[in-house]
């Protein structure tokens, strides 16, 4: 990096350079202010040289040249330091005066990042004016003397009478700056004369002799300079080289109008002849003067010794806030003018030599503000001298703190060495370090001066490697901050709009919206409404704030919405937020809808409902897609169809973010409809787009071609609300939606298009036929006609078992009638259509089981194992125009739980045009089954008959409050024969359950299946539950009992996890007369709760029974007794079995003590044994029998088998047989003859079924068979 090649490098050139000194007599500026300039503002663009090459020779020997050379000129009266007051305002006018070129900048959109990324300096002109002026309100201080006049140009008239002695009085020195009478500044400068000649005053003549006497007064210094030769000119002098030099020059209407060409050059010969000749010269000799002065007294050994001796004792010195004084002869004043001279005249080495030796001397002196300031000299001289940057940045340091430590008065000149430290660190490329340097200026200085700084703090992180976004926007904010405050709004303005692209899409949003709010604020306080209301929009929908702030922004939004005068409308309005991703779009082409709430069912579950309702697409006859479809243009292949004069829903969410309450108004659709003619030629065309501007206005809100929808809405506090917007075409084309619109608080309009990419949501190669899409084209074809219906008295709730009669409603509301009506039902399970007959019956009267009454067989619709019902209306069953049809339904309810009904209607459109040719009204019912009665049954064979069974029934209420009459229970089939037991009349001890109650019931089952016959008629065998006159028995074979268990045997089949069994059970119930729980028009008349496929409890697939005689009366004395008996096995599976009996002669094991039991126990021979037979129904509790009691070999045997000990026989399966059996008894008594074993086996092997383990063989034992043997008495 070469620093004089840089930006600070030639700062430095043209602040740090010789100060000229002008003295000027009225006349003479009376003369420049002909052209609208002062005599310094003459001289101003001539100052400066970009190739003077002059050879300069200072301390060295060795010459070198200058190009850049530059002469700053002030008035005498304006050498002095500035009052604290007018720096100020000089300063905030520099920032007023860039107000007038920010005012274009802030209505265009504000810079993106990657423009400003490829800017090299993103600081604007004038703040590089400011800094400028910021750097010379600290000009002409005592301890620097760069700024001290090295020359006085003296300028009188040639109009002047005496003109030497009118020179004389310019040398006054009364006049000259107080500087130079207190002895601060050296008097003795080099001193310029300059005769002035304005040519419209007369010839230049008499100059010559001006001239002349002043040569021979005050020397060879004396010149001559002739302006206001040329005739006045009228453009507007832009051309002029005083352009650069500030918009205040240029705005006056005479700049430069007298000069010439000839003048123009004159003055910038007479320039550089002085800086030339005079000046630059000047100053070599007295730089070549000092150094032999200071090189005699400070530099060497000894006079660097005699120096520190001398100033030995001011250590000790109280320090003063000013420090010591010094006046211009002293060492150290000569110094550093022996220094800033070489350091203007760019020999920077002796400067840096100088500066050093001199920062020793007023460190020691305590002179601390003329310390720092050769500290900073010291810092400059190394960054111009390429030197190393740890040296630079510690002078500046230690400058820039060293004024801070002295206070206020030293403050500005902090911040001029801050601004030269930045600078420094800019031109090597440290820009963050250069961003920590103005944020701490910014701390010393006043708010305007502190935002200036700020903001060039902001693009120093954003020049960064790699760019530091976020401090970049955070400091732009704390500048516009800082303008606001110092009231430079336009200022405020730039620097937070520069802001907005760092927090846009960030995530932070109190940031964001205190930009955007602000931004928006201040746009209306300078009259710019459009962009304040823009940018207020940004900031409606502050969920994250709190109350207090949404209030303010609202009513701040609004505030500036009224100023305006009229209804504003906005593209993209963000509140209330609309959630495009919720878009729903809800129309009917064949398909219908019988409710809003069918609409949200998915399409697919429709689809696979009505695969057989729909005709097949391979028939020779096209359905009135494919004919729509050749019919219509390609340009309308992606658009839905409607139909006239049926409309079109759009289903949005609004939601309201805010804390506030927010009214909305006017909610409406934005549609186009193009007449069939037209869609034809024209197609459809894309309405994405938003608007150019903010005065969008629908033509299509008042079309007489359709009707909308409008809605108002009431916001709540973080409410969301779903709207439903209808379109209604009147007529056949093509309809477009394009948006919505609304009105918020009734002052602000919007609007938001809806922009879907409708080709990428599509499938490849198929169109989405969906109902609930997003496509908002519609080919709009002729009205159809379009049933509705309802099903009547059908609940929400439901207690399980729950049977009951429903009426399915058809209204056709066009002049056409329909036919080949059809429906499809999901659960045939729950609801079923009845027959036309069952219309006017009374429910449940015509079930009861009269007399008359004929079993019915099962209908041939009934097939359990499908999954939905397909019934066929008859054919004369037409809904004409106007017209209305009703048709019986039943329901009942299977399950508990939650269950959803979906009923398709198809139907045909007869005498109609329309390539249409029929449509399905789809319904869809929600509903929710309650528990009521709980049913269970457990069924164990009977061993005193091997046909009867024991049924134990288990029932629970499980409802909460609700109390149930139990009316009937029925056996399904003519299989099975129910009975009450022996002692009682009815099953049920009690007539009504009560809520909780739980209750068991006892009966008996007969098995009333033949041999030769397996089939199974619904007809059944009913027993009333309990003892009542006016009960009447109901028919569980008629409709639509029977179909529903059916549907009931099927389901249960698959969620049984055993074997099937034989025997079903329906328990019929009402709802207790005195229950007020449910309303009466949800009361159930009738309860069936259907149990299937129950199994006997065994643990065999057999069951057997011993006959024979009890008691017998017999002589022992004379002989033995034979008794026989038999023993009928049944074979109660759907197997053959193979069974072997084994009987036991001699019994091992058993103990004399066991057959003491069976023998006389008195003594007397008797064989009398007190044992009680049984002779009532109560069942022994073990079905396994008894196990062979075992006696010891040394009993004697009472009885022995006289008959075959073992048997073997085969079985078929619900067949059975009867085995011979015989006994000898040798003593009488009372015997037990279960001493035999049946061991079975099934063949070929399969699972019993039932409620049995898996196996395929086993063995069981005898039941008890207690015989009597009397002896006979003589």
């Amino acid at each position: 990096m070469d620093p004089l090649k840089s930006y600070f490098g030639r700062l430095l050139q043209e602040e740090i350079s010789p100060m000229i000194m002008v003295r000027t007599t009225p006349l003479a500026e009376d003369a420049c202010q002909k052209n609208g300039l002062n005599f310094v503002e003459l001289l101003l663009p001539f100052s400066s040289f970009t190739k003077l090459n002059v050879p300069v020779r200072t301390a060295n020997d060795q010459p070198y040249r200058i190009q850049l050379f530059k002469l700053r000129l002030a008035y005498a009266c304006d050498i002095h330091l500035q009052n604290d007051e007018v720096a100020e305002e000089h300063l905030k006018q520099v920032v007023l005066d860039a107000n007038q070129n920010i005012l274009p900048h802030l209505t265009s959109e504000p810079p993106e990042l990657q423009n400003l990324l490829k800017k090299s300096d993103l600081c604007p002109s004038w703040i590089e004016t400011f800094n400028k002026e910021l750097i010379r309100t600290v000009s002409f201080s005592e301890h620097e003397t760069f700024d001290h006049p090295v020359a006085c140009l003296f300028v009188v008239s040639s109009k002047d009478e005496q003109p030497i002695n009118r020179f004389v009085d310019l040398l006054n020195t009364d006049q000259f700056p107080p500087l130079l009478n207190d002895g601060v500044m050296d008097p003795k400068i080099l001193k310029h004369y300059l005769v002035l000649h304005d040519r419209q005053d007369g010839s230049p003549d008499k100059v010559s002799n001006i001239l002349a006497e002043m040569r021979s007064t005050f020397g060879s210094n004396c010149k001559f300079l002739c302006i206001n030769s040329a005739e006045a000119r009228s453009d507007d002098g832009k051309d002029v080289p005083w352009m650069p030099y500030g918009s205040h020059i240029l705005h006056r209407d005479n700049t430069a109008r007298l000069l010439s060409r000839e003048d123009i050059n004159g003055v910038r010969d007479f320039m550089q002849d002085l800086s030339s000749n005079y000046i630059i010269p000047h100053m070599e000799q007295k730089i070549r003067i000092l150094n032999q002065q200071v090189a005699a007294t400070r530099r060497g050994f000894r006079n660097q010794i005699k120096n520190l001796w001398w100033r030995k004792g001011k250590e000790d010195a109280p320090e003063s806030p000013d420090g010591p004084t010094y006046t211009f002869s002293s060492i150290e004043s000569q110094i550093r003018v022996l220094a800033d001279y070489a350091f203007m005249l760019r020999d920077y080495e002796l400067a840096l030599s100088n500066y050093r030796l001199l920062s020793t001397d007023y460190k020691l002196d305590k002179a601390w503000k003329r310390y720092a300031g050769v500290q900073e000299m010291t810092g400059l001289c190394s960054f111009m001298l390429d030197q190393s940057r740890k040296d630079s940045d510690y002078c500046m340091e230690t400058a820039f703190t060293t004024y801070l430590k002295i206070g206020s008065s030293s403050q500005r000149n902090a911040s001029r060495c801050g601004l030269w430290w930045a600078e420094m660190l800019k031109a090597r490329g440290q820009y963050k370090d250069a961003a920590n340097i103005y944020f701490r200026i910014s701390n010393e200085e006043p708010s305007l001066h502190a935002a200036v700084m700020l903001e060039q703090a902001s693009y120093c992180y954003l020049l960064s490697i790699p760019p530091m976004l976020r401090k970049y926007g955070f400091h732009l904010v704390l500048s516009g901050n800082r303008y606001y405050i110092s009231d430079q709004r336009h200022h405020a303005i730039r620097a937070y709009r520069n802001a907005l692209f760092v927090y846009r899409e960030n995530g932070w949003s109190y940031i964001s919206d205190h930009v955007h709010y602000n931004v928006g604020r201040w746009y209306s306080f300078i009259g710019v409404l459009d962009l304040a209301i823009k940018h207020m929009l940004e900031v409606l929908a502050c969920s994250h704030q709190s109350l207090a702030t949404q209030n303010v922004f609202l009513n701040e939004f609004f505030h500036v919405v009224q100023s305006m005068g009229k209804k504003f409308e906005v593209y993209n309005l963000r509140l209330p937020v609309i959630n495009m991703a919720s878009l729903k779009v809800f129309y009917e082409d064949f398909r219908t809808y019988a409710s809003p709430s069918d609409v949200h069912v998915s399409e697919n579950l429709w689809q696979s409902l009505e695969e057989e309702l729909v005709p097949s697409a391979t028939t020779s006859r096209s359905n009135w897609l494919d004919s729509q479809m050749k019919s219509s243009s390609r340009r309308n292949n992606d658009s839905a169809v409607c139909v006239v004069g049926e409309a079109v829903v759009v289903e949005l969410e609004f939601q309201n973010p805010l804390q506030v309450a927010v009214p909305i108004s006017e909610i409406s659709l934005i549609c186009e409809l193009t007449a069939k003619s037209e869609g034809t030629e024209t197609g459809s065309s894309s309405l994405n787009t938003p608007p150019p501007d903010g005065d969008f206005e629908s033509p299509y809100n008042s079309d007489s071609s359709f009707m909308l929808s409008k809605l108002d809405v009431i916001l709540e506090t973080g409410e969301t609300k779903r709207i439903q917007l209808e379109v209604c075409p009147k007529m056949e084309g093509l309809l477009k939606i394009t948006g919505v619109r609304w009105t918020l608080s009734d002052t602000v309009i919007g609007y938001r298009h809806f922009e879907f990419d409708m080709k990428g949501k599509q499938k490849k190669g198929r169109r989405d036929l969906s109902s609930l899409s997003t496509n908002l084209e519609f080919l709009v074809i002729k009205g159809l006609p379009k049933l509705e219906a309802c099903i009547q008295h059908l609940p929400k709730k439901i207690f399980t078992g729950d049977l009951r009669p429903l009426l399915l409603e058809l209204r056709n509301q066009s002049e056409f009638s329909v036919k080949n009506i059809k429906m499809k039902i999901s659960h045939p399970r729950y609801l079923i259509p009845g027959n036309i007959e069952e219309l006017n019956m009374d429910f449940p009267k015509y079930s009861e089981n009269l007399e008359s009454a004929v079993i019915k067989e099962a209908p041939a619709t009934v097939i359990p194992n499908t999954k939905s019902f397909l019934f066929s209306f008859p054919d004369d069953a037409k809904v004409q125009g106007r017209a209305c049809l009703t048709w019986p339904l039943w329901f009942h309810a299977g399950l508990t739980g939650k269950i959803s009904l979906y009923v398709s209607i198809y139907y045909e459109v007869e005498s109609c045009s329309n390539n249409m040719t029929y449509r399905i009204l789809r319904m869809h019912h929600d509903l929710e089954i309650l528990p009521s009665i709980d049913v269970s049954f457990n069924i164990t064979p009977c061993k005193s008959s091997l046909h009867e069974f024991f049924v134990q029934m288990d029932i629970v209420n499980k409802t909460k409050s609700d109390s149930f009459s139990l009316h009937q229970l029925s056996s399904v089939g003519n299989m099975w024969e129910i009975s009450a037991l022996p002692t009682t009349l009815y099953i049920c001890p009690v007539q009504t359950l009560l809520a909780g109650q739980a209750l068991s019931c006892f009966f008996k089952l007969k098995d009333c299946r033949k041999n030769s016959s397996n089939e199974e008629h619904l007809s059944g065998c009913d027993l009333l539950m309990v003892s009542q006159d006016n009960k009447e028995v109901i028919d569980v074979s008629k409709s639509p009992m029977v179909e529903f268990h059916q549907f009931e045997r099927h389901h249960q089949v698959k969620s049984s996890k055993g074997d099937l069994g034989k025997v079903d059970f329906i328990l019929i119930s009402k709802m207790a007369k005195t229950d007020p729980v449910i309303e009466p028009v949800e009361r159930p008349k009738l309860l069936t709760n259907h149990t299937c496929h129950i199994s006997i409890s065994s643990n065999s697939p057999i069951s057997w029974q011993m006959s024979g005689s009890r008691m017998i009366n017999h002589d022992f004395s004379a002989s033995f007794c034979e008794v026989g008996f038999h023993l009928r096995v049944q074979n109660c599976s759907d197997s053959v079995v193979s069974i072997r009996l084994v009987t036991y002669d001699v019994m091992p094991g058993r103990k004399h003590s066991e057959m003491a039991k069976l023998s006389d126990s008195s003594g007397n021979g008797s064989g009398w044994n007190d044992i009680s037979l049984v002779n009532d129904i109560k069942v022994v509790s073990s079905v396994q029998g008894n196990r062979p009691k075992k006696l010891s070999m040394e009993s004697q045997f009472p009885f022995i088998w006289c008959a075959l000990s073992s048997t073997k026989l085969d079985l078929q399966p619900l067949s059975s047989s009867e085995i011979p059996l015989k006994i000898c008894l040798f003593t009488p008594g009372t015997y037990d003859l279960s001493n035999y074993e049946l061991h079975w086996e099934l063949n070929p092997p399969e699972r019993i079924t039932g409620d049995l383990k898996t196996c395929t063989s086993g063995t069981v034992y005898g039941h008890p068979f207690y015989l009597t043997a009397i002896q006979l008495q003589h």
